[in-house]
């Protein structure tokens, strides 16, 4: 069978067109749902893009917190907060929920918007295809560029027992907003982490076994922009990586990552990593698996002064090291499309485990 994925309905692009979100929210707006919640990374909260929010009477400003990953707990805690909101307000639900920020503030946003329509907790979703609701309307406004939140489905998320998204068609936002001005400025290494996303998930999508036509058409587009961003620093960068990204996640979408994103989660469970990060970590410890990627890699960083951190796993308990190998060996589309049918047979555990000690 063929995938039958959904994508982003509607995509506005451009310098400034974060001024039309006013309009386009209105939109949705009706007499009986007219509260608009809004996500926003609280990096904003004393910065200009505040007093931007199009907020009408009775919507709800939220600044949330990522200097940690996004975990099921704060999705849980966020949705009995808007919940909270809406007791005295026309209907029981919000006419939409609109995430401001990087990856994980738009992650957060997708699974609330998500949470407000199915019961239970975030973390009984977390998985493929769990979800039986539709979300509430969501939308976007990347502030940072590369993970490709904007168009993907799911919304990765840390939760007691591991850490893996809520994927599902459900998932993925209503409208994206793409602003390359709200980009500019972004501090690096935190830029270039979250560039390197990216560029992996280019690398993973154009050498996996998963590769067609699709996929290949939007990783060799996403791959070249992020080429130019972070080899020849053009003019443009701003607006070539933000269509990188966006590239980047569509390539995913009929496609998959593969070993660093399933090693990286592993080390953000137990270690907390943020997901950038951890994919350059990871990155630089898999020549044998993309020679090429891993090589030009280093040449970025080389060209951007980046120093990784090491030695991270140096002093972990048994236990840990683990459960970082428990945690990667649940992805296992991510290894198949890496490795091909048989990957159990060439990625055992002592394999993963050999590869965490390096790091």
């Amino acid at each position: 069978m063929f995938r039958n994925f959904k994508m982003v309905s509607k995509v506005v692009f451009g310098r400034g067109c974060f001024a039309q979100l006013g309009d386009i929210l209105k939109e949705q707006r009706r007499a009986d749902r007219s509260v608009m919640v809004f996500l926003v990374d609280d990096v904003h909260k004393n910065k200009p893009l505040k007093d931007r929010l199009p907020l009408e009477n009775d919507d709800l400003l939220i600044w949330v917190n990522v200097d940690d990953e996004p975990k099921t707990k704060y999705v849980d805690q966020l949705t009995g907060q808007v919940r909270t909101h809406m007791e005295e307000k026309p209907g029981d639900l919000p006419a939409g929920v609109i995430g401001i920020g990087g990856g994980s503030s738009m992650d957060l946003s997708k699974a609330v918007a998500l949470m407000l329509t199915n019961p239970g907790s975030a973390a009984d979703y977390q998985g493929w295809d769990l979800i039986q609701n539709p979300a509430v309307y969501h939308a976007a406004v990347p502030t940072l560029s590369g993970t490709g939140a904007e168009v993907s489905r799911t919304t990765v998320l840390t939760g007691p027992e591991k850490k893996l998204g809520i994927n599902s068609d459900h998932t993925v936002f209503d409208q994206i907003v793409l602003d390359p001005e709200l980009i500019a400025g972004a501090p690096n290494p935190q830029r270039f982490y979250t560039g390197m996303d990216c560029y992996i998930h280019c690398v993973e999508s154009l050498e996996g076994t998963y590769l067609n036509s699709f996929s290949q058409a939007y990783g060799e587009k996403s791959m070249a922009l992020c080429q130019d961003v972070f080899l020849a620093d053009p003019e443009d960068a701003d607006d070539k990586l933000m269509m990188a990204s966006y590239c980047g996640g569509m390539s995913i979408a009929y496609s998959q990552v593969g070993i660093c994103h399933a090693l990286s989660y592993g080390l953000a469970f137990v270690l907390g990593l943020h997901h950038g990060i951890g994919n350059s970590v990871v990155f630089d410890y898999l020549e044998d698996y993309y020679p090429q990627g891993v090589r030009q890699f280093r040449q970025m960083m080389e060209r951007h002064r980046i120093d990784l951190p090491r030695n991270l796993t140096a002093n972990l308990s048994d236990a840990q090291m683990e459960k970082m190998v428990d945690v990667a060996l649940v992805l296992e589309p991510l290894w198949e499309n890496a490795l091909g049918n048989d990957w159990k047979t060439i990625m055992t555990r002592e394999k993963i485990r050999e590869l965490y000690r390096k790091m």
